[in-house]
């Protein structure tokens, strides 16, 4: 059994097609039907079951499947980290963050981080679907919001925040010190779409309370939202320390209680990855940016 047998075994179980696993693989069809059935005289059994056109994996082909998916990935992550001896602080590095914190959070540890590790290419992705993304090998590593345990994952909870009532600084709620949920509820609102996880928080929120959340427009950019707020179109409902990153813009936010929105950011990666030091250099500096105070400047949360 040869480790392109198994790369092959794998192309072919992903894609249950022999034809497209063959143009994945840049081989002939021929090429890749012969070496699975070399694989399977090899271990005396089937791994696929051919009825028709469809190709279906047998109990041995996914018990194989699981073997070999390990097996690839620890070859990969020794070719890496042998990579690494040899050429320091360098290759790509993606991250998988949510598209409301490219607006205000990250961008002094991206700063930071390009001036530590120059050579270092940082590719940062956008997603709603952090854990998505990580499962799929889109991302390295992600920040997004705390999901449930996974013993695939590492996750590591970042901080928590609360999110506030954005409006124009001169309306009468502005002078309030929080704001209560049912307030809200009366008043026209610019948010997220739905699907989106910030959306889907304060929509659990409404529903304890078993109000309808409606909206006047739903936006998929925070910018794009505060400037509907500055417009007068309605109010937005944000962490509150994005605030401090909007300097002169006639906006101020108020905390909202009974139930207050919270939501906890955590950090993310696969368990059976293998991380450079630059990538667990990122995952410190990430840690660190977190434990900040909020600040005007920086834009950080804690």
């Amino acid at each position: 059994m040869e480790l392109r047998q198994l790369h092959y075994f794998v192309a072919v179980c992903e894609e249950l097609h022999f034809t497209r696993a063959a143009d994945r693989l840049n081989i002939s069809q021929p090429t890749l039907s012969q070496q699975i059935r070399v694989l399977e005289d090899e271990l005396g059994t089937p791994l696929f079951d051919r009825i028709g056109k469809k190709t279906a994996l047998t109990e041995a082909g996914r018990l194989l499947y699981h073997y070999s998916t390990t097996i690839l990935r620890t070859m990969q992550n020794a070719r890496s980290s042998i990579a690494e001896l040899q050429v320091q602080q360098r290759g790509t590095l993606r991250i998988g963050v949510l598209p409301s914190d490219l607006d205000y959070r990250l961008n002094e540890l991206w700063i930071e981080f390009h001036s530590r590790f120059p050579g270092v290419r940082l590719e940062i992705i956008p997603t709603i679907e952090v854990h998505k993304f990580i499962f799929e090998d889109k991302v390295d590593i992600g920040i997004g919001l705390a999901e449930r345990p996974d013993h695939r994952l590492v996750q590591t909870l970042l901080g928590k925040e609360s999110y506030s009532l954005f409006m124009p600084a001169v309306h009468p709620l502005g002078q309030q010190k929080v704001i209560e949920l049912e307030q809200v509820r009366e008043l026209p609102l610019v948010l997220y779409p739905q699907g989106f996880l910030g959306r889907i928080l304060i929509e659990r929120c409404f529903q304890e309370k078993g109000w309808e959340l409606v909206t006047v427009m739903d936006n998929g950019s925070a910018t794009s939202q505060l400037r509907m707020v500055q417009a007068g179109i309605g109010f937005s409902i944000h962490p509150h320390d994005m605030l401090a990153t909007l300097l002169d813009n006639g906006l101020t936010a108020v905390p909202i209680v009974n139930p207050a929105p919270v939501r906890q950011i955590e950090l993310v990666y696969r368990t059976d990855r293998y991380m450079g030091v630059a990538a667990r250099a990122f995952m410190e500096m990430t840690r660190q940016h977190f434990s900040q105070p909020a600040d005007a400047d920086t834009g950080s949360l804690y």
